[in-house]
């Protein structure tokens, strides 16, 4: 559990069922401003439908979520669509592949969500955009088409994207794992670097290692439950 630090969200008794199979059994977490939260488990145990039901990329089928103490989601009731988009502005998500648009250059994709999203001038979206592909070491490649690039120069574009609006929180879907073993360190790096940042990030991963040495908590899932949490 978070203490001494702003708690950014709370979650209770978070449920998610696809069909019958039950994917998400009663979640709770908190996440405090600058935690690394690493989600460790194995495929199926629910961390991709929980990170999806945190950014409400998911509907969850009930439980609660609260999010920097004031924008609240009760499942068990419709959500209004303000509020989705008050704290989906608020956050980021970074998807196991890249996700992006193949008739947009890098800066463009980077840009455009601070555009159509935010409603941000494109100047300075683009203005923005070059910070973050700077920040991820990709500023040399940003009129490059994503078929131009290389898997891990895709996903630090991906990644340059999430951290341009400055949100408040990450979510990361097993950011490597559509990465060629040679590319994986270099991204590996880039989040080491995000978290020396203070960035909160929650993240499912299987690089057991690294959640370990980056991460300020990791919580293990197992069928759908929260089977340890361990911090440090």
């Amino acid at each position: 559990m978070a203490t001494g630090k702003e708690t950014l969200l709370k979650v209770r008794d978070l449920r998610k069922s696809f069909g019958r199979r039950e994917v998400l059994r009663g979640v709770s977490l908190d996440v405090a401003r600058g935690d690394v939260v690493a989600l460790l488990g194995r495929s199926g145990s629910g961390k991709t439908t929980l990170l999806r039901c945190l950014d409400f990329l998911e509907t969850a089928d009930s439980g609660v979520i609260l999010r920097e103490g004031f924008q609240l989601a009760d499942f068990s009731r419709r959500i209004p669509r303000s509020v989705i988009r008050a704290m989906r502005l608020r956050s980021a998500f970074v998807f196991q592949e890249h996700g992006l648009f193949a008739n947009l250059t890098a800066l463009q994709n980077v840009a455009e969500g601070l555009v159509t999203a935010r409603g941000m001038a494109r100047d300075k979206a683009e203005r923005i955009a070059m910070a973050a592909l700077e920040k991820v070491e990709m500023a040399d490649r940003a009129d490059a088409w994503p078929s131009q690039l290389s898997g891990g120069q895709r996903q630090r574009v991906g990644i340059a994207r999430a951290i341009a609006p400055d949100p408040d929180m990450i979510f990361l879907d097993e950011p490597t794992s559509s990465l060629d073993p040679a590319l994986v360190d270099g991204i590996l790096d880039l989040l080491r670097t995000l978290a020396r940042d203070g960035r909160t990030m929650i993240m499912a991963t299987h690089q057991i290692a690294f959640a370990h040495e980056v991460a300020t908590r990791t919580i293990r899932l197992e069928n759908g439950l929260v089977a340890d949490e361990t911090a440090r």
